[in-house]
C-alpha cells in the first residue's frame, strides 16, 4: 500500500515531467469544464466519477461523501459496484482505507485491496472481487468533505501517475462540492423567505378584507345613515320656512357626509375591492383601472385570453397589487393618453401586460429606492411577483411609453377547480 501526502505529490516521479504536466492541465481542464455550471450536487458528483474513470480508462469506482456529525462515509454514486455492497458499507472515520484518507486527508494506492489487512468489510470487498485500489480526498480548504474510490478487478493495475493526477481531481471536486452545498443551502433560505413572505402577504391581505368589511358593515352604513337623516332635515328646514342660513349651513353638512361616504368607499376598494373575492382577478383590474384612470381622460382596455376559473387566492390577491402598482404609475407620472392590459394562460404560465403610451423614463436609472420613494413601486412590483414565483420585466425609454410584463407559473388541482369558482369565497 502506497500512501501519498499532497506535498509529496508533485514530486513523485521526475521524468518527462513537461509531457505530464500538459497532460495533467489538459485533463484539469477538461473535468473543469464538466463541472462548469453545474450546481446540483448529485449531477456534480455523477459528471466527476464519469471523468474520471474515463480519465484512467476505468469502469469501477464511487464518490462517499463524510456525515460530519455522524463521523462516517457512505457512497453518493457508484459505477460497476452491487447495490447490495453499495446499500452495506458505511465507514467510519479512520475506518479502512476510505476512512483513513478522510481523516489524514492523504491519498492511498493500493495494489490489492483484497489481501491488504487495513482494509475494511473484507469478505464485501473479496465478493465484489475489487483488487487494485485508488482512495482520493476530496478536499475544500483544509476540510474533507468525502472521497473518491477507483478500482480494479485486477492487481497493479493503476500508476502513481494516475494517484497524482486523481488528487489534483478531487481537490478541484472538493472545492465543486463545497459551493453547490452553499447554493443549496441558498436556495432553502431563499425558499423560506419565500414562504415568510408570501405568509406575511396572505396575512396582509386578510387583515385588509377585515378592515374592509368593518367599514363597510359599520362605519359606511352609519355614513349612510347620517347623510339620510341630514336629507330630511333639510327637506323639514326648507318646507317650515327656516332662514336660508341655517338651510344652507345643513346642505354642507349633508354634502360633506355624502364626500366622506365616498371617500370611505374608496377606500374599501383600495383595501380590498368586493369583485376580487366575488368575480375574481378580471372583474376586479377592470374595475380598477377604469375607476382611476378614465376620469383622468386616460382610454383602457382590458383583454383577457384563456382565464376560464379562478386562480389560488395569493396568486389573486399578488397579482391584483401588482395591477394597482402599474396602474398607480400610470396615473401619476406616465401623462399618458391610452393604456392596455393583457392577461393570458399560456401553457400554465400566466402572463400579464401592461402597456401606456406616456412619456416613459429611464429604467436604467432606477437601481435602488432612493430616499424620497422614487423606485418604490417598481422594486415591490417585481418583489410581489418573485415572491410568487415568476418573473417581472419593465421595458420604457423617455418619450416611447412603458411596457411592464410578469410572468407567474400557475398550477390548478381538482381541488381548486371546485373551490374557486366564482362566488367560492
Amino acid at each position: 500500500m502506497k500512501e501519498v501526502s499532497p506535498d509529496k505529490l508533485a514530486t513523485s516521479e521526475s521524468g518527462d515531467e513537461t509531457g505530464k504536466c500538459d497532460n495533467e492541465l489538459q485533463t484539469l481542464s477538461r473535468v473543469s469544464a464538466a463541472l462548469s455550471g453545474l450546481w446540483d450536487l448529485e449531477a456534480i458528483l455523477r459528471v466527476a466519477l464519469d471523468n474520471v474513470l474515463s480519465i484512467v480508462n476505468g469502469t469501477i469506482g464511487g464518490i462517499l461523501l463524510l456525515d460530519e456529525d455522524a463521523r462516517t462515509l457512505s457512497y453518493r454514486v457508484h459505477r460497476g459496484l452491487s447495490q447490495s455492497y453499495v446499500e452495506k458499507v458505511t465507514i467510519n472515520l479512520g475506518e479502512g482505507i476510505a476512512g483513513r484518507v478522510a481523516q489524514s486527508g492523504k491519498a492511498l494506492l493500493v495494489e490489492d485491496i483484497s489481501t491488504d489487512p487495513r482494509a475494511a468489510n473484507r469478505d464485501l470487498l473479496t465478493t465484489e472481487g475489487l483488487k487494485a485500489f485508488i482512495s482520493v480526498p476530496l478536499r475544500a480548504k483544509d476540510r474533507v468533505l468525502g472521497v473518491i474510490n477507483v478500482a480494479s478487478r485486477t492487481p497493479r493495475h493503476f500508476h502513481i501517475s494516475d494517484l497524482h493526477l486523481l488528487h489534483s481531481i478531487g481537490d478541484q471536486l472538493g472545492v465543486a462540492i463545497e459551493q453547490a452545498r452553499l447554493y443549496e443551502r441558498l436556495r432553502r433560505a431563499r425558499e423560506r423567505y419565500q414562504q415568510l413572505a408570501r405568509q406575511t402577504l396572505v396575512a396582509q391581505e386578510e387583515e385588509r378584507k377585515r378592515i374592509a368589511r368593518e367599514l363597510h358593515d359599520e362605519t359606511s352604513q352609519a355614513l349612510s345613515g347620517l347623510a339620510l337623516q341630514l336629507q330630511a332635515l333639510v327637506a323639514m328646514a326648507e318646507m317650515s320656512g327656516r332662514d336660508s342660513e341655517f338651510v344652507s349651513r345643513l346642505k354642507k353638512a349633508q354634502a360633506l357626509s355624502v364626500q366622506i361616504h365616498s371617500e370611505i368607499s374608496r377606500l374599501m376598494a383600495d383595501l380590498r375591492p368586493a369583485l376580487l373575492d366575488t368575480l375574481g382577478l378580471l372583474p376586479a383590474i377592470r374595475q380598477y383601472a377604469e375607476a382611476n384612470l378614465r376620469p383622468l381622460g386616460i382610454n383602457v382596455s382590458v383583454e383577457c385570453k384563456g382565464i376560464d376559473r379562478r386562480l389560488p387566492p395569493e396568486v389573486e390577491a399578488g397579482l391584483f397589487r401588482f395591477v394597482q402598482g402599474a396602474v398607480g404609475n400610470i396615473a401619476h407620472h406616465s401623462k399618458a393618453k391610452n393604456a392596455i392590459i393583457q392577461i393570458r394562460d399560456e401553457d400554465g404560465e400566466l402572463e400579464l401586460k401592461i402597456s401606456d403610451d406616456g412619456v416613459g423614463f429611464d429604467v436604467s436609472r432606477i437601481t435602488d429606492i432612493e430616499a424620497s420613494g422614487r423606485g418604490r413601486g417598481v422594486f415591490s412590483m417585481k418583489e410581489r411577483v418573485g415572491l410568487l414565483g415568476g418573473a417581472c420585466h419593465i421595458d420604457s425609454r423617455p418619450g416611447l411609453g412603458t411596457v411592464v410584463q410578469a410572468q407567474v407559473p400557475i398550477s390548478w388541482s381538482s381541488e381548486d377547480a371546485k373551490n374557486k369558482g366564482p362566488g367560492s369565497r
